[in-house]
């Protein structure tokens, strides 16, 4: 009588199918992963762009020698060394007609009096490339110019 023992030819496709099922979800999750990662990096870039423009205007206007002008789609910051304007149209914002931020879904910039000071608000949503975005990337930022004290 013969005693040894194998696998038979179903276990073998059992086992076959049970990997395949593995590996499929595997890497579905891997692809998901890697599209998030992707997706992140973006918005951290997006982020890191929207905040230096911030900055950019924040400086513009605590440098200001003169009350700033609002102007039909953004604003003129008068400098020493000449005016500064900033300007929204189609999706971009343009600083000296030169882009600062593009895909930006809507900016305003307007005045925000408060008790002994006229601080100045900029209000900035950056455009989602996705259809339904979980997250709006909105931002907003406040200086006030020197010497506007009342």
């Amino acid at each position: 009588m013969n005693t040894r023992r194998g696998y038979t030819l179903i276990e073998v496709l059992v086992y076959i199918a049970v990997l395949t099922v593995v590996l499929g979800v595997g890497y579905t999750a891997y692809a998901r992963y890697e599209k998030g990662s992707r997706d992140l990096s973006r918005n951290a870039d997006d982020i890191i762009h929207a905040l230096r423009a911030g900055e950019r205007w924040r400086d513009d206007v605590r440098a200001a020698v003169a009350p700033v002008r609002i102007t039909d789609n953004g604003v003129v910051i008068p400098q020493r060394a000449g005016d500064i304007e900033y300007a929204f149209a189609d999706g971009t914002l343009w600083r000296q007609k030169l882009p600062v931020l593009k895909q930006v879904k809507a900016s305003t910039m307007r005045s925000d009096p408060r008790p002994h000071v006229v601080a100045w608000r900029w209000e900035l949503e950056l455009a989602s490339p996705k259809q339904t975005a979980h997250v709006r990337p909105l931002f907003s930022f406040t200086a006030v110019p020197r010497g506007s004290q009342s």
